[in-house]
């Protein structure tokens, strides 16, 4: 009886051979195309991608076009795929002075080459004098029984201090080798802040800081619009090693002696016996940036208002001072990449079918390299309620340099979707590697941050130091040679050498983590005690 339907089945096959029913491979991650995006948003014609500029209309430009294409539905203001950030540029004039003033001996700091930074207060001059005080790592951390400003009041005065936190190898004091949000050069500022200082320096060590001075050393940032009244510092900014000796010398210390106490339980704030006057004269121009954000709608009638959320930083540092002959940091690796994928996967994610319950928010931050600053805007004023959003995924800097056998994912162990990440990496046949740059603080350095610190279980992906077919150092030395060499640079540019197809795995595992997530009984949250746990708990998740 079974073989009278064989002609009819016969029939339904070359029927789906012929239109391509159930012939059409399900959608994948395409190399090319992410090669592609790459070239156009790192090459010259973007002018470095800087937020408010003719480089950044460019860009997103593009993003929009690639959303439209890729069939994402508009998601920001009006109708359109842009959320606007209104931002502040403040632009230091070099000939801003510096001194160290002890009775009659006045000491010069030379702008730029011993010290660096801008104006907080978002007005055109400051100025200042005041004494000095030494306040280690300026780290208040009860639960850890750590207090640098412990019996000073430093109201009205300008604190000096060291990035970077009290060195340990127990992962329960300060996070062990793992570097925490309290030794991110944010945080110093901002607490410096809520201690009502009128100024603060930090003393940039390569060692402390994790990157060179020439990182820090340029006049221009950018800095969300201030509230009237709101307290700011009249200048947030770095001294270079040479500034750092200079100061310290006129209290009878050198770098290494102080950052020595800074690092020593007990450590005292001290005064310095010298006072710092400052003259610092700012260009302050307002500005309006965009984050670029389209949606794909999910499948379920109820859990479509439900969000999982890809970001990437679109930005980066436009045109600037000349290296080697070339002034356009084009921001190839970083962040050309990650905006790649966040493209390419906007894409697939589109085209498959059926479509996970949950919606998916694919979202192109500003200003990242001037503190997070889209990513931050984000999620004081989210499109979708934090407590409705799932998941973020945020892609940051990924050096195409082949196949990875292993994907780093810092912080996804903190949350409840971590069950979700294992499954996603042993079907990818990807190893979850510890980061190797935790000392680095890389968990506080990017975008998803943004969205953690508001209560959304977030990271990102990066592949490990395990490529398949390259020796075992390869990636490391890879890395080290970049950060060295290319990081904030104008040689930050495409590679002939670099091999884009390690992109179609981390891609894939990021797309089975979030089709995880989309399709998930409950939202993910925080692990019980996690810093960010409060957050999500306020948003309404549980």
């Amino acid at each position: 009886m079974a073989y009278r339907f064989l002609p009819l089945l016969g029939a339904l096959l070359l029927g789906a051979a012929v239109t391509g029913w159930a012939a059409d491979p399900p959608p994948s991650v395409s190399a090319d195309r992410i090669k592609a995006h790459v070239a156009h948003l790192a090459s010259d014609r973007l002018e470095g991608r800087g937020p408010g500029t003719r480089g950044e209309e460019l860009t997103i430009d593009y993003l929009e076009s690639e959303f439209k294409k890729a069939g994402l539905k508009p998601a920001g203001k009006g109708g359109t795929y842009l959320q606007p950030v209104p931002l502040v540029r403040v632009v230091t004039d070099p000939k801003s002075t510096l001194q160290v003033v002890k009775g009659k001996d006045v000491l010069d700091i030379a702008c730029e080459e011993e010290f660096a930074g801008t104006s907080q207060t978002q007005t055109e001059l400051e100025e200042f004098e005041a004494e000095a005080v030494f306040v280690g790592h300026g780290i208040t951390a009860p639960e850890f029984d750590w207090d640098d400003y412990k019996g000073v009041d430093v109201r009205g005065k300008v604190v000096v201090l060291f990035t970077n936190e009290p060195p340990s190898d127990d992962p329960k004091f300060f996070g062990g080798k793992a570097l925490t949000y309290y030794g991110r050069w944010t945080f110093k500022f901002e607490e410096a802040t809520r201690r009502g200082a009128k100024a603060c320096f930090i003393i940039h060590t390569n060692e402390t800081a994790g990157y060179p001075y020439s990182v820090v050393r340029p006049l221009d940032g950018a800095q969300l619009k201030r509230d009237p009244g709101q307290p700011a510092l009249a200048f947030a900014g770095w001294l270079s090693r040479k500034g750092g000796e200079k100061l310290l010398a006129r209290a009878g210390l050198t770098v290494d002696q102080a950052l020595k106490a800074a690092d020593t339980r007990g450590f005292k704030a001290v005064s310095l016996g010298v006072n710092l006057k400052g003259r610092i004269a700012t260009k302050v121009e307002k500005i309006v940036s965009n984050n670029v954000v389209g949606t794909v709608e999910g499948s379920d009638p109820v859990l479509k208002s439900e969000v999982v959320v890809f970001t990437a930083h679109w930005d980066h540092l436009g045109v600037g001072r000349a290296v080697v002959g070339d002034s356009i940091y084009n921001g190839a690796a970083d962040n050309a990449t990650g905006c790649a994928m966040l493209l390419e996967l906007a894409r697939v994610w589109a085209a498959q079918t059926p479509k996970p319950k949950r919606s998916a928010l694919f979202l192109a931050v500003t200003a990242e390299e001037k503190g997070l600053l889209g990513s931050k805007y984000y999620s004081e004023h989210p499109l979708v309620p934090l407590g409705k959003t799932a998941l973020g995924i945020n892609f940051d800097m990924i050096l195409p340099l082949g196949v990875p056998e292993s994907v780093v994912v810092t912080g996804a162990d903190r949350t409840t979707a971590w069950p979700l990440v294992k499954a996603a990496a042993e079907k990818n046949r990807l190893e979850i590697e510890p980061d190797q740059r935790a000392h680095l603080g890389i968990f506080y350095r990017s975008d998803h941050f943004s969205l953690a610190r508001a209560g959304v279980p977030a990271f990102s992906v990066g592949g490990g130091m395990k490529l398949k077919g390259k020796p075992a150092d390869f990636a490391r030395k890879a890395m080290q040679e970049f950060n060295d060499k290319a990081y904030h640079t104008p040689q930050d540019e495409v590679r002939p050498e670099w091999d884009y197809s390690g992109f179609v795995t981390l891609g894939g595992f990021a797309l089975d983590v979030a089709r995880a997530a989309a399709g998930a009984d409950r939202l993910p949250t925080w692990n019980p005690g996690d810093e960010f746990l409060p957050a999500r708990v306020k948003s309404g998740v549980k």
